[in-house]
């Protein structure tokens, strides 16, 4: 089969693979369909990320057809599927809790062990899920849109509370379209005046330009001098981080969805004298997967304005290495393996 594989920092290729044998029990073969580039893929391909051995097949946004199945696998061979990349040990404390998302020994699939960016890949079954109706297309958006859908609902937020999504990427994207979903009053803040021009005119989004204002000016601005109720910080920026601290209200909530290496620090007495609440959040469960893909059914997520590039495998090693520089009008980038 053929096979993208980043052999080293900055150094991609199109290569011939061995396809996987036959699934184990409890696994099956999958024909992947379409691949969605993550920021992710261009920090392994830049050397950026921290965890990662060379040489690696990336790609964790998936989705694609069952082609063979092992033992004790119910999904029928031919079923359209989305894939969830993080592989779970099912026995350390985060499992037996019902939080496969942050298992101890997780191994994500395009980081921790050989991802989708190839026509085929074996899967634990417990990691498929029926695509039930969504485009193969569609059902490839759903894992990135996940962790936005997670983060809101880690964050127990009401309808109607005022709220600032920091960072206009993919990630913060997805958080602000399931923070409106949810019957939030959503805001975005980022640096970007092209990417909050694209929040605000084509997604409908208030926007708050950084590169204009000092932050703290600005969330005064539009708060009253309030702050805001719930703040999701989706820069993966230390700075960023340390400063939304400042922008959430007295009683407020501050949702970290990225995350960054360094430490992070912040002032003791201002968090307890707003009796703030500070949530993590990582990854996605499968009821996320399921809201997401709901959603996209329903026509509550404008997938035709966030996929704005597109590429097939065999072009993936010159149009990744591009997008990774080439920024402008990049929301989300697709390959398209099997259509």
């Amino acid at each position: 089969m053929k096979a993208v594989v980043c052999r080293s920092p900055g150094d991609l290729v199109l290569e011939d693979r061995a396809k996987p044998g036959a699934p184990p029990p409890g696994w099956a073969r999958v024909a992947v369909s379409h691949v969605g580039i993550c920021g992710t893929d261009y920090h392994i391909f830049e050397g950026k990320h921290p965890f990662l051995a060379y040489p690696r097949i990336m790609g964790h946004e998936v989705s694609g057809t069952i082609v063979e199945r092992g033992e004790c696998v119910e999904l029928s061979v031919g079923e359209p599927v989305i894939v969830n990349p993080y592989l779970a040990c099912g026995k350390c404390i985060a499992c037996r809790h019902g939080k496969p998302n942050c298992c101890v020994r997780i191994e994500v699939l395009g980081v921790h062990r050989d991802g989708a960016m190839c026509d085929e890949m074996l899967v634990p079954a417990q990691n498929l899920y029926p695509a039930n109706g969504l485009s193969l297309a569609d059902a490839a958006a759903v894992e990135f849109l996940a962790i936005g859908a997670h983060a809101v609902r880690r964050s127990l937020a009401s309808p109607g509370q005022r709220t600032l999504v920091i960072g206009a990427g993919p990630i913060g994207l997805g958080t602000a379209l399931f923070a409106r979903i949810a019957g939030l009053d959503v805001s975005l803040l980022d640096m970007s005046t092209e990417r909050l021009g694209f929040a605000e005119n084509e997604l409908g989004f208030a926007a708050l330009d950084g590169s204009k204002a000092p932050a703290a000016e600005l969330v005064r601005q539009a708060t009253d001098g309030e702050a805001f109720d719930l703040v999701f910080d989706a820069t993966g920026n230390t700075q960023s981080v340390q400063s939304a601290f400042a922008h959430v209200a007295h009683g407020g909530t501050l949702v970290l969805v990225s995350v960054v290496k360094d430490d992070i620090t912040f002032s003791d007495p201002e968090f307890h004298k707003r009796e703030m609440t500070l949530i993590g959040s990582r990854n996605a469960l499968r009821a996320d997967f399921e809201h997401v893909a709901a959603s996209i059914r329903e026509g509550a997520v404008p997938l035709a304005k966030l996929v704005t590039h597109r590429t097939t495998l065999a072009g993936t090693p010159r149009d990744l290495a591009r997008w990774a520089h080439e920024k402008s009008g990049l929301i989300k980038a697709v390959i398209e393996v099997g259509s």
